[in-house]
């Protein structure tokens, strides 16, 4: 049986594990990110990798990172959690675990995990994925391959333009679907209504101590259950422009599968209620053609370290 080793690096936590050909976590690990410290981060990952390789027969080790990634998965170009600025991290820790390393953008992997072993493994050519999160990420496949582009860098799917001069998004364009479609756009549709209505965000506020400010998207996910009409509608509102987003996908790539991952997705039917009324209104005239179901992600946290040690055994 052969095994590898996907490390899943974000802002916060770097998390790895032993990988089976099926898709199996045999063994896992984390550590904290010192995301402020390039040569520390590097050596958190050697030290993950060397601790599950420990006694294992390891074919190689994939490493999902939060950022841009070159063609050839070798160097972080940019990211924008880590003080990584074009990082050599794939030959310095192939060098220091003596493994082949590749190295992959963190939407690309988890999107490699739903195609392969999630929600779209009966999808045998083509999905796409939006990780609704912070942000919003994502993955396509197309012909059974990740679609990276000229460059490597493809696929940056929080980043079209969702609203003609809109919100200022964090890449420095205005309108990306990403301030309107994440977990950020849901508090801020939250607090916004709150201030509006506070009546109707009664729920909300007690969860919030009666301060605007402090509302967190758990909070509003909790509410939301609870009723609490501000929460809905907040839901609502992304969920609508999350469907906007998705049939605009399914117009330029036809995928077979649809897939809606990320932390905002465990809310449920609060999320993928309008998501799917949206879309299938928004596609209502393509009539009697054919479109790609959506799916909620089944990967969970796993799906970093599962893809990225998925695409290392296919180097």
């Amino acid at each position: 049986m052969t095994l590898t080793i996907g490390v899943d690096v974000g802002g916060t936590k770097v998390a790895a594990g032993v990988v089976d050909a099926d898709g199996e976590v045999l063994a896992r690990t984390r550590r904290d990110t010192p995301a402020d410290d390039v040569a520390k981060t590097r050596d958190v990952i050697v030290e993950v990798v060397s601790e599950l390789a420990a006694g294992r027969e390891i074919e190689a080790v994939g490493i999902g990172a939060a950022g841009w990634i070159n063609a050839d998965r070798s160097v972080v170009l940019f990211a924008p959690n880590i003080a990584w600025r074009d990082e050599p991290i794939r030959d310095y820790v192939s060098s220091a675990v003596n493994l082949p390393v590749i190295v992959e953008n963190d939407g690309n992997v988890a999107a490699w995990a739903e195609f392969r072993h999630g929600a779209g493994r009966h999808a045998d050519e083509s999905m796409v994925m939006l990780t609704i999160g912070t942000g919003v990420g994502g993955g396509i496949i197309l012909g059974g391959e990740l679609l990276r582009g000229a460059h490597g860098i493809a696929a940056e799917l929080g980043h079209f333009l969702s609203v003609p001069e809109g919100h200022l998004c964090g890449c420095g364009r205005l309108g990306c679907i990403e301030q309107y479609a994440s977990g950020n756009a849901l508090v801020r549709f939250a607090r916004a209504g709150a201030r509006q209505a506070p009546v109707r965000a009664a729920r909300l506020l007690e969860l919030a101590g009666g301060e605007v400010e402090a509302i967190t998207g758990p909070m509003v996910t909790s509410a939301a259950r609870d009723g609490d009409p501000i929460s809905g509608e907040a839901f609502a509102q992304i969920g609508h422009w999350l469907g906007l987003g998705l049939a605009d996908l399914v117009q330029i790539l036809d995928p077979q599968v649809l897939v809606v991952g990320g932390g905002v997705v465990e809310a449920g039917d609060l999320l993928m209620g309008p998501t799917r009324r949206t879309f299938t209104e928004a596609l209502a005239q393509r009539g009697r053609l054919p479109v790609a179901e959506i799916r909620s992600a089944e990967m969970g946290n796993t799906a970093g370290m599962i893809g990225a040690a998925d695409l290392a055994r296919r180097r």
